[in-house]
């Protein structure tokens, strides 16, 4: 009988496997073997992805796992006195629909109730769970195998039969293995010793954690990565040999060649194997309010009153039409329940005042959806399809995704849990993989390649969200990384290593927004693990959450009901705009019915106004509304739909702002689908469309036009050569002509790569715009909420404060009179920092402030810790909120710190008396006192270098102003980069005028020279930039900490493509020294025939006459009609200051006086 692999692990055996789930499959089948077991360690992750990758094989899939079996109790977390260790390893098999059940129970109990550094299982509930399972006693750190190790038969032999008795001796197997490992032996003769002894079957197995001999070294890297060691780390776990690969038959023969029927049994154990996923769906029952016999009854009622409201009472018929269309396709496929189940948490929601989204993928094609609130999209209005969203000729589970406030997410989670039992609700894992940077820098620290060496080599990687390569292709396609892996032996062993590692699992983690629901205890259903929770997933009372071990896509096959709830800071912010909005002017703002044509948020848009607006932020958007002209909500939907990696290469947006702004004709294929395509001026922008046009032209159903949409967009040769064949054929037969369709045929091909969903696009930019209207109507209450929304990010408050103050808002520091934990508006066009921004002030801190000035504002520092709970805001609170301003209004920062201590210490005395209920020899009673005023002592004030530094100590950056603000004259004129776009790569030498705040020296390992790091700071925010050796000896003069300096360098070539190049600096000058140089000049400009008369002449030339300097004076001239002048005063010669440039201005006027740059 031939052999077969029943000890196997995968790379879900997390870096301690190395086996791809594919490439394992079809070693086994190249091998000439008809079956194969995975048994992960502790876990089922790859069960379902393996069972399909070898039924597509026809190799037969016996699913299985390696418990970790705890000696005693499996809650336990000290051993027995008599173990012989922290626990034994198992292997389990199932045999049938049972087995399958018994082991996604116990792998799960290992998670939910035994988990202590592994997910630990007892004999109670294996014994328990042992009906249609077989059992192997596993490797040389299995139960019986430790006790023969240490040459206790007795204990071993009691332990095989109690495995005996609990699995019965047909499903119990002794295990044997040869790995060149001594102990083996002694285990092997123990084994085959009890099997004599007990009638019990023994079986050869090869604990095979990677693919062939030559894989033992990645493999060892592995478990040098997973357990943080160095790789010549003596005394590290590591394997022994290189024999743990998946071994041929002709192989384990060589080896078990005395015991034959070891290996025959394990084709006699794949033989009773059989075990078949169900193809059914697990969908929860919805809890019926009684009067309705069904879900359907109920589903129909809802929809039909939902429709009422939207659509008013009689039913327009269309939408009659398309209802009871819906309805019958969701209640064929059996569905009404998982619709019933999404509009309930979606209402829970509403009922808590928990902002959702108007929308998100296909399911915004679907009326009943919009019914039932669950989308607030009118897919009739925007011609969105249900047949995108639930195809009847293809059912498949509906996928609805649902955007949730970003801070409340985790309520609607508990709240499905509470409803639907909290053992029958689970997040969904994901899996990190190692990367090819990743995996790069891995290897290299196991290798001692130094840190900057490595950074250098994985930088040459390419790797963005558009393009990327493997570490085998970058090896052999970018030049300077093959000249320096052809030229070093340790560079070549770097990238063949990491290409072996590359892509492999690396650790187990959480889906950001996927959640299942159960028709009863998921670990009836599918394996299930733990995780600690917190944030927006944790649990009410804190326990770990239920994580599914299968991914998304397993879940999906295996029948279970599975939906994204996602958290959206958009709807956080729309939230908090339009509380303030109704706080301050009594106005409740409806989002959901704002029409969608106000001039006034797309003159903004035009503008270029676009920071905070939801999905048009970046530069690109912001420049294609800009080019396009953008004057209609279509124009959004497109714009979301277009600027994507497909489109954008196609250069689709191009063609269609061209045509927007008629520099190109709108044409159509053929005049029957200008209806379709006039909306996007004849470019197929939409997935939508493609159906549309296979349904108009070749007379397709919109169900099998959702096949063709489907099958262009899969990159499928095959399928798309059968499915655009039927297109042609069809729309040829129908009349239509053959080159024209043909022609359309191509461009529907090409189309598969870039298409987008239209629903999807709509339903995004409603909220765009929504942010768009509170931007252009309420920008005080906007901006407000949107810096709320970054608070702990500095570069995003930074470029949001810079953005309000462009906007002619005013931003203020925090303050504790006015201040709550968010940024809230104070005026007109004020805008109050949030406390919840400044370092050290928590929560508690921040409501015992809110509550201490709730009968009248504070008025002094003792007043203030006198009020305050001092076991809440201790001294390091104050000091930090003096720090930031936020009591600015009760003196000198400088001598608030001096009279804190003493403040503190008299307000502690009278809290501690309160709190004992005595009174002090000051005061009458328990009641704090509003009447000591406390005068603050005398101190010198700190700079405004002090000032600033410690603003930026507690909020992250400046507030109250910046260190460059004196200099802002150079900053304009000489910088051509800002920290936001430093690191965007440019082929030019490119300058930036800002302060260094850190210089981090460093010393080449390669070289032994010194260079250095820098963190640069503008208006913009921070930025890094990197001085090399060579540079850094001529300017580690000139760079210093806190200086203002004009920076100039580049970047270097291989950095090409890179989202954040690294700016490499060259020169280095200070700002002060500008001036004095004469490189900032004055010029004084105007226009014919407004030329200033000779006496204003006379006073100018005096003036500049009475500043002498260094620097030119110019006169810029224009005629009004587009010719310009530029004279340079040869005789004057002048001071740049800007008491000059004041009197020049009261002489002329203001618009006529400007700093320029000398040339």
């Amino acid at each position: 009988m031939a052999f077969v692999h029943l000890h196997t692990h995968s790379e879900f055996s997390l870096l301690d496997g190395a086996n791809r789930i594919p490439e394992l499959v079809a070693h086994v089948q190249k091998l000439g073997m008809d079956s194969l077991a995975v048994t992960d360690h502790g876990n089922m992750h790859a069960a379902w992805s393996f069972y399909e990758e070898a039924k597509a094989r026809k190799i037969r899939p016996i699913l299985g796992f390696e418990a970790y079996l705890a000696f005693g109790s499996r809650r336990a977390t000290q051993k027995p006195a008599d173990a012989p260790s922290q626990y034994s390893h198992l292997v389990l098999l199932a045999k049938d629909r049972a087995g399958y059940q018994n082991l996604i129970k116990l792998s799960s109990i290992g998670f939910t109730e035994g988990f202590y550094r592994r997910p630990r299982i007892d004999k109670e509930v294996l014994a328990e769970h042992a009906k249609g399972i077989v059992c192997l006693a596993a490797c040389l750190s299995g139960e019986i195998a430790l006790y023969l190790r240490q040459q206790r038969y007795d204990k071993a032999r009691a332990s095989a039969e109690w495995f005996a008795r609990t699995f019965g001796k047909d499903d119990f197997w002794l295990e044997i293995q040869s790995h060149g490992i001594d102990e083996e032996a002694i285990v092997t003769e123990g084994m085959l010793r009890l099997g004599q002894e007990l009638g019990l079957g023994v079986v050869a197995t090869n604990d095979a954690h990677y693919l062939r001999r030559e894989d033992a070294e990645a493999h060892d890297l592995l478990l040098a990565i997973g357990t943080g060691s160095e790789l010549d780390d003596p005394k590290r776990f590591r394997f022994t040999g290189t024999e743990s690969y998946v071994k041929s038959e002709q192989e384990m023969r060589a080896l078990f060649g005395d015991h034959p029927e070891t290996l025959a049994n394990t084709q006699t154990i794949a033989d009773r194997c059989e075990f078949t996923f169900d193809k059914k769906y697990f969908v929860p029952a919805f809890p019926r309010p009684e009067g309705f016999a069904s879900e359907e009854a109920l589903l129909g009622h809802l929809a039909l009153e939902g429709i009422k409201v939207r659509y008013g009472d009689p039913i327009p018929a269309p939408v009659q039409e398309r209802l009871e269309y819906e309805l019958g396709v969701i209640n064929t496929a059996g569905y009404a329940g998982y619709f019933l189940i999404v509009q309930d948490f979606i209402r829970a929601a509403r009922d808590r005042g928990i902002p959702v989204g108007p929308g998100r993928g296909s399911a915004a094609g679907s009326i009943v959806a919009y019914a039932l609130r669950i989308t607030d999209v009118d897919p009739l209005k925007f011609g969105l399809m249900f047949e995108r969203f639930l195809n009847p000729e293809r059912v498949s589970m509906p996928d609805i995704d649902v955007d949730f406030c970003f801070e409340r997410r985790g309520e609607v989670i508990e709240y499905v849990r509470q409803r639907y039992g909290r053992e029958s609700v689970g997040q969904i894992v994901t899996f990190g993989t190692l990367k090819a940077r990743a995996a790069l820098k891995d290897v290299a620290r196991l290798l001692r390649i130094p840190p900057g060496d490595a950074d250098k080599l994985t930088k040459l990687v390419p790797s963005g969200p558009a393009f990327a390569m493997t570490v085998d292709e970058a090896a052999r396609k970018v030049p300077e990384l093959k000249e320096l892996v052809a030229k070093d032996p340790l560079y070549e062993r770097l990238f063949n290593l990491s290409s072996r590692i590359e892509g492999i699992s690396r650790h187990a983690s959480v889906h950001a927004g996927g959640v299942v629901i159960a028709p009863g205890p998921l670990s009836d259903y599918v394996p299930v693990c733990t995780q600690p929770t917190k944030g927006a997933g944790a649990t009410q009372n804190g326990e770990d959450a239920i994580i599914c071990q299968y991914d998304m896509v397993g879940l999906e096959k295996v029948g279970m009901l599975k939906m994204d709830m996602l958290g959206l800071k958009t709807l956080t912010v729309i939230h908090d705009a339009v509380e303030m909005v109704a706080a301050r002017h009594g106005t409740r703002l409806e989002m959901d019915t704002l029409p969608l044509d106000d001039p006034t948020v797309y003159a903004m848009l035009r503008q270029g106004r676009t920071a905070g607006v939801f999905q048009f932020e970046s530069a690109l958007a912001t420049e294609t509304l800009r080019a396009m002209k953008c004057d209609r909500f279509d124009d959004l939907v497109a714009s979301n739909a277009l600027l994507r990696p497909g489109p954008l290469d196609a250069g689709m947006h191009l063609v269609f702002i061209r045509r927007k702004l008629g520099q190109d004709p709108v044409s159509y294929p053929d005049e029957s689908l200008r209806e379709i395509l006039e909306p996007t001026y004849g470019v197929i922008t939409y997935q939508e469309q493609v159906m549309q046009i296979a349904n108009v032209l070749a007379g397709f159903s919109l169900a099998e036009a959702d096949v063709l949409r489907k099958a262009v967009g899969k990159k499928d040769a095959e399928l798309i050569k059968k499915e655009l064949g039927k297109f042609v054929e069809r729309a040829v037969a129908a009349g239509h002509p053959k080159k024209m369709v043909e022609e359309l045929s191509a461009q529907l091909e090409t189309f598969g790569r870039y298409g987008f969903n239209k629903s999807h696009s709509v339903a995004y930019s409603v909220l765009g715009y929504q942010t768009a209207w509170l931007k252009a109507h309420y920008p005080a209450e906007f901006m407000a909420a949107l810096l709320s929304s970054e608070i702990g990010d500095t570069d995003k408050v930074v470029q949001y404060i810079r953005e309000a103050r462009e906007m002619d808002l005013e931003v203020l520091p925090p303050d504790v009179n006015e201040s709550g934990f968010k940024f809230t508006v104070t005026g007109e066009r004020r805008i109050r920092f949030g406390l919840g921004a400044v370092r050290n002030v928590g929560q508690g801190a921040i409501e015992s402030i809110i509550a201490g000035r709730a009968e009248a504002p504070y008025r002094s520092l003792q007043e203030f810790v006198d009020l305050i709970d001092l076991r809440l805001c201790n001294k390091r609170v104050v000091e930090s909120l003096i720090a930031a301003g936020a009591l600015d209004a009760m003196g000198d920062r400088a001598a608030l710190m001096v009279a804190l201590d003493p403040a503190l210490g008299e307000a502690q005395l009278a809290q501690l008396d309160r709190v004992s209920g005595q009174s002090s020899l000051f005061g009458d009673g328990p009641t704090p006192t509003r009447s000591r005023a406390g005068g603050l002592p005398e101190a010198p004030p700190w700079t405004e270098a002090e000032r600033l530094t410690k603003e930026k100590e507690v909020l992250g950056f400046f507030i109250s102003g910046h260190p460059l603000e004196r200099w802002r004259t150079e900053v304009e004129l000489f910088g051509t980069r800002t920290t936001a776009t430093l690191h965007e790569w440019s082929e030019h030498t490119v300058t930036i005028a800002a302060v260094v705040t850190v210089v981090k020296r460093q010393i080449s390992k390669k070289t032994g020279k010194e260079y250095a790091r820098l963190v640069l700071e503008d208006f913009h925010g921070t930025a890094e930039a990197i001085v090399f050796p060579d540079a850094w000896a001529k300017l580690n003069q000139s760079i210093m900490v806190d200086r203002a300096t004009l920076l100039t360098g580049g970047f270097s070539l291989r950095d090409r493509g890179e989202e954040r190049a690294p700016f490499v600096i060259e020169q280095a000058d200070g700002l002060a020294e500008l001036r004095a140089a004469g490189q900032v000049g004055v010029a004084l400009r105007w226009r014919a025939p407004d030329a200033p008369p000779p006496e204003a002449l006379r006073a100018v030339a005096a003036l500049c006459a009475a500043h002498p300097g260094p620097s030119p004076l110019y006169i810029e001239w224009s005629d009004g009609n587009g010719e310009r002048l530029r004279l340079r005063s040869r005789s004057l010669r002048i001071a740049p200051d800007d008491h000059l440039v004041r009197a020049l201005s009261d002489v002329l006027d203001r618009a006529s006086v400007h700093f320029v740059k000398a040339n």
